[in-house]
Parts: structure tokens; C-alpha cells; sequence
């Protein structure tokens, strides 16, 4: 399968933020929430093996957009590798959420997760991750995930990692006995480093600050995100 949605906002005359496009194709598709925010409403399974999935986000300068969605995502095998690509520009002044509820890594499956994330200006940006290592009781499929994010030209953040190759996926050094991964970019820059149990805020070499954290399920992994997010950007989380 071969499918791809996108959202697009608009500024009106009085300041306000309009969707002034949303388009949807099974299994993205896109339902607007609220004067500025879209979810994603799961309306066929995938992305299965061998499905080519892609999501654009326009976010007009001076503008908002939070962006979820209202299920997880159950990524299934079949034939081939499945893949979502997102891409997303920030328009200056501009401020996106993106924040969906967990990719769950079903046994079997093989899916590449890629994210390029253009800002402009002073844009604004959260943007959250999180991935779930199998169903419950099983071993996770496997997911190469890549995130690149600029800002005016400049690089603010590339990163990769892999889940599903077992040498990995048990080193101490790599995720030990975690069954779930996650973190969230945001714009906004932390004097120093915080690390709590499972979970770190680290400031990037230009403004920005990653979260990273590891957790044993799925609302474990969301309350450490949520911690790193409010050290680094209070407002967030209000």
C-alpha cells in the first residue's frame, strides 16, 4: 500500500491559526480536533509490510498545530519493509506539537521510521517519539528509525538507532531489560544536563535540548518524557 495525508494551516486576518488543508488517505487519516490541533484516526491496519506511508505538515509562519493521535500505531509484518516518512516545516514565529501516541513494534515486522524537520526563525518545536518493543509477552519486530532536524540551513539534531537486532536490544550498554524507547526534540535550550532515573535532558550544540529515556512499559516511558519535557520547557507541559 501506498498512502499519504497531509496538513497544511494558515493564518487569518485576525491572527487566529486556520487548517486550510487536511488530506487523508487509509490507513492516515486525519480528523481537526480543534480550532489548531488534528489527530490521526487509525481507519485500516498498518503499516504492514512492504506499505509505503508518508505525512506532510506545513505550519505557515506565526501559526500553531498540535498534532496526536487518538490510538497507538500497531506496526505489522509482511512482505518487505514497511516505512513512514514525515516531513514538516516551521514557518518562522510558528509552533508545533507533535506528540502521537506510541509506535508498538509487532513481532515479525521490519519498518523504517524517518523524520526531516525543517524550522525557520525562532519556530518553536516539541516533538515526541515513542517506541513500544513488541505486544505484551512478545519479542519486538525490528525498526531502524532516523530524525534530522535544521533550523535556517544548519543541522540541529541527526539521529539513529535500531530496535530488533537481539545482540543490541539486551546490552547493558544499549537498552537492558527495557521494553520500551523514547524522546522528545525540543527548541527550547537547558543551561545544563538533568538525569533522573531512565531518562536524560541533554542540551544540543546549538538551541535545542533532546530527552531521552528507557522504561519497562508504556506509561512508565511517557511520565519520564514528561519529566525531561517540563525541566527543559515548563510551558509545555502546563
Amino acid at each position: 500500500m501506498r498512502a499519504s495525508a497531509a496538513v497544511a494551516t494558515a493564518l487569518a486576518p485576525d491572527g487566529r491559526t486556520t487548517i486550510s488543508r487536511l488530506a487523508s488517505a487509509p490507513p492516515l487519516t486525519l480528523r481537526q480536533t480543534g480550532p489548531h490541533t488534528v489527530h490521526l484516526v487509525s481507519t485500516a491496519a498498518g503499516p504492514l509490510g512492504g506499505d509505503r506511508l508518508a505525512l506532510d505538515l506545513d505550519i505557515a509562519p506565526r501559526t500553531t498545530l498540535n498534532l496526536g493521535s487518538v490510538a497507538a500505531t500497531l506496526v505489522l509484518p509482511g512482505e518487505g519493509t514497511s516505512e513512514l516518512l514525515v516531513t514538516a516545516r516551521v514557518g518562522t514565529g510558528a509552533t508545533l506539537r507533535f506528540a502521537p501516541e506510541p509506535t508498538v513494534l509487532a513481532a515479525g515486522c521490519d519498518h523504517r521510521l524517518l523524520v526531516r524537520l525543517t524550522l525557520e526563525g525562532d519556530a518553536t518545536v516539541l516533538w515526541r517519539e515513542e517506541i513500544i518493543f513488541g505486544r505484551h509477552g512478545e519479542a519486538p519486530g525490528r525498526c531502524h528509525a532516523r530524525f534530522d532536524a535544521t533550523r535556517d540551513g544548519v543541522p540541529l539534531l541527526r539521529q539513529e538507532f535500531t530496535v530488533g537486532d537481539p545482540e543490541l536490544d539486551a546490552s547493558s550498554a544499549v537498552y537492558g531489560s527495557a521494553r520500551c524507547v523514547g524522546t522528545t526534540f525540543l527548541t527550547a535550550q537547558v543551561k545544563e544536563a538533568a538525569v533522573a532515573e531512565g531518562v536524560a535532558v541533554l542540551p544540543l550544540a546549538t538551541p535545542g535540548t533532546l530527552v531521552s529515556a528507557l522504561a519497562a512499559d508504556a506509561v512508565q516511558l511517557r511520565t519520564r518524557l514528561e519529566w525531561g519535557e517540563r525541566t527543559a520547557a515548563p510551558a509545555w507541559n502546563e
